[in-house]
């Protein structure tokens, strides 16, 4: 009987337009880690990659989506530095972007909360 009402209510989710796994395949996963890590190399460039070669070495060989989550500091002093911060944010943001959906929920952004410092509202 417990089958019956799991698949039902999976049948019915799925009519809706749900998915019935809120976590991404293996295949998936797998496709998209590579996805992220050729935008970051694309990102970092030649020049990049000789002028910072741990970083280079860290998008390489990062295991998983949450290693590449955590290199997205490291690439964007990279950069910033190569670059300037505001480019650097405009290209973070969007490789950030392509993380949607494949995070634990407390280790990705919302749209609505900063990713910067905070600073204090002027007076």
């Amino acid at each position: 009987m417990t089958w019956l009402k799991t698949t039902l209510r999976n049948s019915i989710y799925s009519l809706l337009g749900g998915t019935t796994s809120a976590e991404p395949t293996t295949t998936m996963m797998q496709s998209s880690v590579e996805d992220i890590r050729a935008a970051m190399q694309h990102a970092l460039g030649a020049e990049g990659e000789q002028r910072f070669v741990a970083v280079t070495r860290r998008i390489r060989y990062a295991d998983d989506i949450q290693g590449l989550w955590y290199v997205r500091g490291e690439l964007m002093a990279a950069l910033s530095a190569m670059h300037g911060e505001v480019a650097a944010r405009a290209v973070i943001a969007e490789i950030s972007g392509l993380f949607q959906g494949l995070l634990p929920p407390g280790l990705s952004t919302s749209p609505g909360r900063p990713t910067g410092p905070r600073h204090p509202a002027p007076r």
